[in-house]
């Protein structure tokens, strides 16, 4: 793509349609974000860290800092609450004060995630060119049921999924200005920051790093011409020089910060406040070194390895359990299995529930075009389609995404839980954009473009009346037992109403003694 299409794609009707983009984010994602007014899954532990930061409370946690920060921004700026100091000595916060308030805590999570989807957006007009196919396409996240409520918490997936968005769209950038320095460079700078960001919110982002080698075998120099090749070379070596720097300067200057904060040790905290700390970190908070560069080597090498320790106490998954929430990797592009934040009843035959339910229209056409996908691919290989893949080398880099999140996955024999499929899901959703364009004829049907346009618009209608389907689960709306019931239809998901007991077809708790 040059940059004359680069300004195409930044028309006005791609304005006007990525406007639409962020005005119904903002109505999915960010609207009244701070309810329900109570604690769900893990922002008991998220809000308990955000809390010593604001109070300088030194503390490790298994997760790298940056979205946890970003939660304590938003209290500070925002600050609520008359009080930011109930949980700092605990790692489990519990027992909210009366008129506690969340908008200071969901804010940057639910900002971050409305502000994904005019990346995502972006994303598919690179790739579409086309403004109102973008939209649609970008319906598969504005709309899913899943995402929305776990983003709309003071958890972490949104902070990730913002940044490996970014990442996403520096790197196409990069693939497409390699002749026009001032971009390219600032692309390489945007995708080592992103990355950066990226892997001080989760370690999961690593998955990221495949995009490099993917970067330099697209961009390397053609060989048969020296004088070329050189200068290509030195573009290449200054694009991972950038790169390199970009994401140095924020991976430590995230940790920085972090260490920097958390200068006053509480004794009521585990291991009297240390957190297994290597003696050479006990000196170093003992005598207020924290903010000292010197110390910076030693101080980021403990909490690195707090993550390994953390990691060993975490249980494996138990499908014997009854009340087990997790589910195997396997399971997780069905939607498996949901779970239930919280619920309440405010009426006699009624019930709220806040639940991870995916859009199943989403979820399940995502997969299937990864499987049409990695089809694509290998029958490419060896059965070569009379005319090759357009977009063969981007259908290959993200499936080697999703195929390497999803075998990563499967090595680790701690439990797992459904949102940890967001960023291949998210993935799938680029692979289904790049499906799409590709897509000429399927078996004996024929694609013209009119039939394509129309599909894609049908394919939003119902992503839109699934996710309206799924609404009251997703923000907290009253359901009789007999609606909730109709919104179960597929037994591996277990959704369960609060009277009913956990079943599964597949999955079926053992017996305990």
């Amino acid at each position: 793509m040059t940059i004359a299409k680069i300004r195409e794609a930044l028309s006005r009707p791609a304005v006007l349609f990525g406007l639409l983009v962020l005005l119904l984010s903002y109505l999915t994602y960010f609207q009244n974000y701070s309810y329900p007014p109570q604690l769900f899954w893990d922002e008991n532990y998220h809000i308990a860290s955000a809390q010593k930061y604001l109070n300088g409370v030194y503390f490790m946690e298994p997760h790298p800092p940056l979205a946890k920060l970003l939660i304590a921004l938003g209290e500070k700026i925002y600050h609520p609450n008359a009080a930011a100091d109930q949980f700092i000595t605990t790692d489990y916060a519990r027992d909210l004060p009366e008129g506690f308030s969340f908008v200071g805590y969901r804010f940057f999570p639910a900002l971050l995630a409305w502000l994904t989807a005019p990346v995502l957006f972006g994303i598919f007009l690179l790739l579409t060119r086309n403004p109102q196919q973008s939209t649609l396409l970008s319906f598969l996240y504005i709309f899913d049921n899943a995402i929305i409520v776990h983003s709309r918490g003071a958890m972490l997936e949104s902070t990730l999924l913002f940044f490996i968005a970014l990442a996403i769209l520096a790197f196409l950038l990069l693939l497409d200005t390699k002749d026009r320095p001032n971009v390219f460079f600032s692309s390489a700078v945007l995708f080592g920051a992103a990355f950066g960001a990226a892997m001080t919110t989760k370690d999961t982002a690593l998955i990221l790093i495949l995009l490099v080698p993917f970067l330099l075998w697209k961009l390397k120099p053609d060989s048969s011409d020296p004088a070329n090749s050189r200068a290509g070379r030195q573009i290449i070596g200054r694009m991972l020089g950038a790169m390199g720097l970009s994401f140095a300067m924020v991976f430590c200057g995230v940790w920085y910060v972090h260490f920097a904060i958390g200068t006053n040790v509480n004794a009521s905290l585990p291991d009297n406040g240390y957190y297994q700390a290597s003696d050479e970190y006990k000196v170093i908070l003992d005598q207020g070194l924290t903010r000292s560069l010197s110390s910076f080597p030693v101080m980021l090498q403990d909490s690195l390895k707090f993550t390994s320790h953390y990691a060993r106490g975490v249980p494996r998954l138990d499908l014997c359990k009854s009340d087990e929430n997790g589910s195997p990797f396997y399971f997780w592009p069905l939607g498996a299995r949901s779970i239930n934040f919280r619920w309440e009843t405010p009426e006699g035959t009624e019930y709220r529930y806040l639940y991870l339910q995916v859009n199943p229209v989403v979820w399940w056409v995502s997969f299937a075009a990864v499987m049409l996908g990695i089809g694509m691919l290998v029958s490419q290989l060896f059965f070569p389609f009379r005319e090759p893949l357009k977009y063969r080398f981007l259908l290959t880099v993200f499936v080697s995404l999703y195929v390497c999140y999803m075998i990563a996955i499967s090595m680790l024999d701690r439990v797992m839980y459904l949102y940890h499929y967001f960023p291949p899901l998210f993935f799938g959703f680029i692979i289904l954009g790049l499906v799409f364009l590709e897509l000429k004829r399927f078996w004996t049907w024929e694609f013209s473009v009119q039939g394509k346009k129309m599909g894609l618009l049908i394919f939003g209608l119902l992503i839109f009346a699934s996710f309206q389907f799924y609404r009251p689960l997703t923000y907290y709306q009253p359901l009789t037992d007999e609606q909730f019931a109709r919104r179960a239809f597929f037994p591996l998901w277990e959704l369960t109403c609060v009277k009913c007991d956990k079943v599964s077809s597949l999955v079926v708790p053992c017996k305990e003694p």
